[in-house]
């Protein structure tokens, strides 16, 4: 962060997952453009933990340390970026996320989470959800309560629409277990299966070949399927916008960034209806209702063999609430005023 000098906003900056980072990013980009000087307290990535208790426990933790080192950098207001950064925090703050521990800690992943998230959520002078499904999912007594404004993190079209898609189809696997890769790949077989042999691909990324063993996905050298890791962000999103499908079926969504990109660059997202605040569902099923369904290989086969000629055009229209330029009159003309008036 460096130096000392006062700024309007201090965040405090979990950045656990990459789209928490560009997240983030977002957000500090568009205070900028409205004027704010803002600073950014980064949290030191813990060692790996075995539990999600444990996890949550280690990124509050460096959390914490990273909001205290920022104290002697004067602020007038702070937004702790998730709810595991405000669990420990030193001072109260604005709270952004994209779920609460309530819906994506059940059992005993979330025993001690839960009640201290909600604590903190209810001392919290602005709640800054990513959307209205993520407000949704607070305790009622919160959500009763809670000065909150709706803050979607912006999605850009990273080109223009390609006139050809020479790639089948890709899907995002990092943490594969909760990305439903085993219902992605058994979906991907059926329907490759039906058709007549060629060089059609599904693109596996955000987890290594590797990653994806020890998870219990042996993919090498398997037939159709293509294990890419962990792909830079401009490459990756140069094959969305070379894709036919973004083929998901995560077991909980709680946002689902990747799924707007995929939109936005023209993919038809062909998914199950994933319970979370899942953004894209409402789109995709409005989009194509066909491509949404528990029967994920019926919605690959209408997308591959019958896809609607004005899917890309429809998509880009319907997340025009998503734009960057949206984000910043959100930004402008309401947070601005909530955090420092």
């Amino acid at each position: 962060m460096g130096g000392s000098r006062a700024v309007d906003v201090l965040i405090v900056s979990l950045g656990s997952t990459g789209g928490l980072r560009a997240a983030d990013d977002e957000l500090v980009a568009s205070l900028q453009r409205a004027g704010a000087s803002v600073a950014v307290a980064r949290a030191l990535p813990p060692p790996r933990r075995r539990t999600l208790m444990r996890t949550d426990l280690a990124w509050s933790r460096a959390a914490r340390r990273a909001a205290r080192a920022a104290q002697g950098h004067a602020s007038r207001a702070v937004i702790y970026s998730s709810t595991t950064a405000a669990l420990l925090w030193p001072r109260p703050g604005a709270i952004r996320f994209d779920a609460p521990s309530a819906g994506n800690r059940p059992g005993r992943h979330g025993l001690w989470q839960r009640p201290l998230e909600r604590r903190r959520l209810g001392e919290a002078p602005l709640l800054l959800p990513w959307s209205v499904g993520a407000m949704e999912e607070l305790p009622p007594d919160v959500g009763r309560n809670a000065t909150a404004m709706v803050l979607p993190v912006p999605v850009e079209p990273s080109g223009p629409l390609e006139a050809v898609r020479d790639v089948a189809a890709i899907t995002y696997a990092a943490n594969p277990s909760k990305k439903g890769l085993d219902r992605v790949l058994s979906a991907w077989r059926r329907v490759r299966g039906e058709r007549r042999p060629g060089a059609e691909q599904l693109l596996v990324t955000g987890a290594s070949a590797e990653d994806l063993a020890r998870a219990g996905f042996q993919l090498a050298g398997e037939e159709g399927v293509r294990v890419l890791g962990a792909v830079p962000s401009e490459e990756y999103r140069a094959l969305l916008r070379r894709a036919r499908v973004f083929l998901c079926a995560a077991r909980r969504e709680d946002y689902g960034i990747a799924q707007l990109e995929a939109l936005s660059d023209g993919c038809q997202l062909v998914s199950t209806p994933s319970p979370g605040p899942y953004a894209a569902l409402p789109i995709a099923r409005a989009l194509d209702p066909r491509l949404v369904s528990e029967d994920l290989a019926a919605g690959l086969r209408a997308a591959l063999d019958a896809p609607l000629a004005d899917y890309a055009m429809r998509a880009r229209r319907a997340l025009a609430p998503f734009s960057r330029e949206a984000a910043d009159r959100l930004v402008a003309d309401e947070l601005l005023a909530r955090l420092l008036g």
